[in-house]
């Protein structure tokens, strides 16, 4: 289902309306400057006004409207790289804060729904993980000791999935997992941002950010060139804005597709659900004004590394019928970025080598709580309390456990860069349709063109604006995806996730 702006829509985007807030029109001076809008910012936002703290809040968009608006919203401490790894790469003792960190993160969302009486849905529910075709309960049995030595006392395992209309085979049963209506929590979050003080500004694009030296404060600024001068800085923007290389080298970009399909109401037990595959499937329920979706996501691939988005959609419509017959339409797609830390656990802390910057990052797939889990631990460490979790997610940490995967990730980054000398997609612009992008080589240089509805083409540099790997184009979503680092842009090449924070090129003769 296209959106207006070409991008596919997920469910949140369809049935919620956020409101509007200005752009920043004045230089400002605050204690707390927090760039990026969804589930990070907004949540350490509502924390530190309610601690007497100013704060002012800059997105390029609207609130959510970058990835927390395309999450899943499960909201979950069964973490999907498996306690067991966890406890491998962290210890017994990180495991146990990874454990108590999601939990805290679901009772926080639930108690933030409660003071602040936000119609989003909320709603407890049972967790269930169950094998893929061809893994047996062997994997669930390890699972359970682990999640078990986690201090999750009350994970079960059970003989199936309480489903009567397949067979999923033996499964792990989390309680007390929830879900929610992402885009509905967030508008009540930022209107009690709002309400006590704080000041959010939509459509204002950070173009530059200095942190303070000596202990000055630090200042941000943005692309119509207005500034704002804080106490500290959070950057909450998926993956920073801020860090030139060093985060980036942690952590890798995924695209990650979903699909919604109506189903009757009642005929699909409300719950979690997830599979061992790799890439994993992970399905819930979510009430619309029509009755029920079954909301199923997987089909992971690198960012900007893939070009088959059509065929991931198909596969996950065909999973999803053979066991799910009830199943009807597919109302809703759409697909989101994860960002997918080396070690397991996200990057939530003070920068590396910034004393008044912090970041939120690395969401490993379970976004809604490491947002709120950064929510919970950036306010503490800018109001200088100790907090339990800090070091466990402490972004300057190096774990030689995590060597092979770092190692792996980064030699994928690294062969990128052969795209220079490659051909392009196409040998001429005379091939590209109307709607559709492609990458066409113009001598020694790439170029990203896009024709839109009415012929026109619009050229771009096809060099990305971070780091200078070659960007894809990407026909779901309507974006050019770099396949380094995970910066997008939209088809006529302004920036729509970072790193970058700078807009594609121009090429001489487009304006």
């Amino acid at each position: 289902m296209p959106s207006d702006s070409g991008r596919t829509t997920s469910i949140w985007m369809a049935t919620a309306e956020v409101p509007s807030f200005p752009p920043l029109s004045a230089d400002a001076e605050t204690d707390v400057c927090i760039v990026g809008a969804g589930i990070s910012g907004l949540t350490a936002a509502y924390t530190l006004v309610r601690a007497g703290k100013r704060v002012v809040v800059l997105d390029d968009g609207p609130i959510g409207g970058g990835e927390t608006g395309r999450t899943t919203a499960h909201l979950s401490n069964a973490l999907d790289d498996r306690f067991y790894e966890i406890e491998r790469m962290h210890g017994a003792e990180g495991a146990r804060i990874a454990a108590e960190s999601h939990t805290a993160a679901v009772n926080r969302i639930e108690e933030i729904v409660r003071l602040e009486s936000i119609d989003c849905d909320f709603a407890r529910l049972d967790g269930y993980l169950f094998p893929a075709a061809g893994d047996d309960r062997k994997e669930l049995e390890r699972e359970l000791e682990a999640a078990h030595r986690a201090s999750l006392s009350d994970v079960e395992l059970l003989e199936r999935v309480p489903l009567s209309f397949y067979d999923f085979g033996p499964c792990l049963r989390f309680p007390r997992q929830g879900r929610f209506h992402i885009l509905r929590y967030l508008t009540g979050l930022a209107r009690a941002v709002a309400r006590d003080g704080g000041r959010i500004h939509a459509g204002s694009h950070v173009a530059e950010l200095s942190a303070g030296k000596d202990g000055g404060p630090a200042t941000v600024k943005t692309e119509d060139g207005r500034t704002v001068t804080a106490r500290a800085v959070v950057v909450a923007t998926n993956s920073p804005v801020n860090d030139w290389v060093k985060m980036h080298t942690k952590q890798a970009p995924y695209r990650t597709y979903v699909v919604g399909l109506r189903v009757p109401r009642d005929a699909v037990r409300d719950a979690l659900y997830w599979d061992t595959a790799d890439p994993y499937h992970y399905v819930r329920l979510q009430h619309d004004e029509r009755g029920e979706v079954l909301v199923v996501g997987g089909e992971d691939h690198k960012t900007g590394q893939a070009d088959d988005m059509d065929e991931r959609f198909d596969c996950l419509e065909e999973w999803t019928r053979e066991r799910f017959p009830m199943v009807d339409t597919v109302d809703y797609r759409w697909s989101g970025q994860v960002m997918e830390p080396v070690d397991y656990m996200g990057f939530i802390g003070r920068n590396p080598g910034d004393e008044n910057v912090y970041i939120a990052t690395g969401d490993s797939g379970n976004g809604m709580t490491h947002g709120t889990i950064a929510g919970i631990l950036i306010p503490d460490l800018i109001l200088g309390r100790d907090h339990p979790w800090a070091k466990l997610y402490d972004p300057s940490r190096i774990s030689l456990r995590a060597a092979p995967e770092f190692t792996k990730e980064n030699l994928n980054v690294a062969a990128q860069y052969v795209d220079y000398v490659t051909p392009g997609d196409v040998s001429s612009a005379d091939a590209i349709k109307p709607g559709e992008g492609a990458v066409l080589r113009r001598g020694a240089t790439k170029i990203a063109c896009y024709r839109d509805e009415s012929g026109t083409l619009h050229e771009r540099s096809a060099v990305c604006t971070h780091l200078y790997c070659i960007v894809d184009w990407n026909h779901a979503e309507k974006t050019w995806d770099c396949p380094c680092h995970g910066s997008r842009f939209d088809r006529y090449g302004k920036v729509v996730n970072g790193p970058a924070v700078k807009e594609l090129e121009p090429v001489k003769g487009e304006e």
